[in-house]
């Protein structure tokens, strides 16, 4: 399969182990992935992880502003199949009818259901008990084409975005691996997706960090675990952002929605609609992430009881 010329898209850390398997067993011609960003406090330029993986075995890296406009490059590789896993940029027609062998996209949940930017965090906010990676033809509508093959996982509980992300990370390059030589041989399945059944999921905005504590107990505890370790869920305390990277479901004793009504040795307990959510790993306004147990070593718990954990506005 050397002879292959593959393109591959993709950007973060989810989409490595894809490109990894691909580089091991054929020939990718070229990498294109978005532009280094700045991360930190420091604000350091960064390639992202997918170009890192290129640069180091050697592959050319093409790192696109606005691909709609600028895929020149990705003609000149005279591909034989473009596969893509978590881009971040929408792929135009003229790109999507270049390969023989057409556009591939490997995505984190089990099409129809999850269509869009952020379907592991939206599985676990949702209480999902099952979620999976679906192999598809690219159209140019977001996630609509069809299915070649999926392959479904159980969610645990206590799976975060981080710990799933990372087993659907896995799962997506073993499931290409094991579909690539039906496609490529032109012998593989094809089945339209069923439009009545999609559901649509977006990028993360800054408001879908914070916590509503209307909610039960269990729905608190699923949001902070799709969130974590990033963007992390928030509550506000004395007018200051604390993030929560880890909870449990506690009693059902209830009390007032927001309030703080009990502190323990490595928790503190937020009242839910149906009962008490009870914090154990926090980031603190202006301090490093910790377990709450560690935070009363320097803090007299005692005067979290009460507080009230506001909800509040912040600009988009």
């Amino acid at each position: 399969m050397k002879d292959l010329r593959i393109v591959f898209m993709g950007t973060p850390e989810f989409s490595v182990p894809v490109l990894e398997s691909l580089i091991g067993s054929y020939n990718v011609v070229l990498v294109v992935t978005k532009e280094d960003a700045y991360v930190g406090r420091k604000r350091v330029l960064t390639p992202s992880p997918i170009s890192e993986v290129a640069t180091r075995n050697n592959i050319p890296v093409f790192k696109p502003t606005k691909l709609k406009s600028d895929y020149q490059r990705i003609v000149d590789a005279d591909p034989d199949i473009i596969i893509t896993c978590a881009y971040g940029q929408i792929v135009p027609k003229e790109v999507l009818d270049l390969p023989v062998l057409g556009c591939i996209n490997v995505h984190a949940s089990l099409l129809p259901k999850y269509r869009g930017a952020s379907p592991i965090s939206q599985a676990i906010i949702d209480g999902e008990e099952e979620t999976g990676i679906t192999i598809m033809y690219m159209e140019e509508t977001l996630d609509t084409g069809n299915i070649i093959n999926a392959r479904s996982i159980k969610i645990e509980d206590n799976d975060t975005y981080g710990t799933l992300s990372e087993k659907l990370s896995k799962l997506g390059a073993e499931l290409l691996m094991d579909t690539l030589p039906s496609i490529i041989d032109e012998t593989n399945f094809s089945l339209k997706q069923d439009d009545e059944q999609a559901t649509y999921v977006g990028l993360l905005k800054r408001s879908d960090e914070r916590i509503d504590f209307s909610k039960t107990r269990k729905e608190v505890v699923n949001k902070i675990r799709g969130l974590n370790p990033t963007p992390t869920a928030n509550i506000r305390i004395d007018g200051e952002e604390w993030k929560v990277l880890t909870a449990e479901v506690g009693s059902e004793a209830k009390g007032e929605v927001g309030i703080i009504s009990e502190v323990g040795k490595d928790y503190f307990a937020i009242n839910a609609s149906d009962g008490k959510v009870l914090v154990k790993e926090i980031k603190p306004f202006g301090k490093k992430v910790m377990t709450v147990k560690d935070f009363f070593n320097g803090y007299k718990k005692e005067n979290l009881l009460g507080k009230r954990v506001d909800s509040y506005e912040e600009k988009e």
